[in-house]
């Protein structure tokens, strides 16, 4: 197994990097925010997480067998339909509408991106990749449904008025569908324009610390941002549709929970 921590590069550096943890978690205590908890929960699970995935991909990226690296990618798709299906609790089917929304959105993104020949069907690829554009997809996903499901609940009165007056149920629930996919697309959106003027992204910077020349880093961070923008775009909209097919039924009537 190789050694995570070299140096003063490894586990010196990273020691002192989780000062800041303490700090915030100080200044939580202080402003009696109650933080400290989630936080001391959250750094733990992160670097237990984070070492062990370095271990596994060591050895996916070693064996180099594809069964793998679906199974990797499953993985993630699987955790993040059930993170975004938690925050789905108005949503009839909640966890299924962001499983197949977060699968369908990220399987097709990494699917063109193979196929285009931007990158090959390797783990060392894929999976990086692949981590990219499903936890992109499931940030896009939760926010799609969960503020559909929101509007539905906090405009049935409008809703019901449009339907009874003879509109449709896709019609009666149209200016919803878009609020929703517009304000999970905007965070996306508004980086991209900004991109390079007020931060360099993590791909970028992670290949420039790493030793490369900014030009190449930049072919890389542009290849990135236009492919997380085409995953939350596809996901958002099945999310949406996905989700406001919950809500309606055949004989377009807004159903609801009490």
């Amino acid at each position: 197994m190789p050694d995570l921590f070299v140096g003063l590069a490894g586990i010196e550096r990273v020691l002192l990097s989780i000062a800041f943890v303490f700090i915030a978690a100080a200044v939580s205590r202080w402003q009696s925010s109650d933080l400290e908890k989630d936080l001391a929960i959250a750094t733990v699970r992160s670097f237990i997480q984070l070492i062990a995935i370095g271990y596994v991909l060591e050895l996916v990226f070693e064996m180099n067998v594809p069964v793998f690296t679906v199974a990797i990618l499953l993985v993630m798709i699987t955790i993040g339909g059930r993170t975004s299906g938690n925050r789905a609790k108005q949503t009839p089917n909640g966890a299924l509408v962001a499983f197949l929304a977060i699968g369908i959105g990220s399987g097709l993104t990494i699917a063109l991106l193979v196929v285009l020949g931007v990158f090959d069907f390797v783990p060392k690829d894929i999976i990086p990749i692949g981590g990219m554009i499903v936890g992109t997809s499931m940030t896009t996903a939760t926010l799609v449904i969960t503020r559909l499901s929101s509007d539905f609940y906090d405009q049935r009165g409008l809703i019901e008025s449009k339907l009874a007056l003879g509109a449709t149920s896709r019609q009666a629930s149209l200016t919803q569908f878009q609020r929703a996919i517009t304000g999970a697309m905007t965070p996306i959106i508004d980086t991209t324009k900004t991109v390079g003027l007020i931060k360099l992204p993590g791909a970028m910077t992670g290949m420039i610390l790493a030793g490369a020349s900014p030009l190449e880093a930049v072919q890389l961070q542009i290849i990135v941002m236009y492919m997380l923008v085409g995953a939350a775009t596809f996901t958002g909209l099945i999310a949406a549709w996905l989700t406001y097919r919950q809500f309606f039924s055949p004989a377009h009537q807004l159903v609801l929970e009490s």
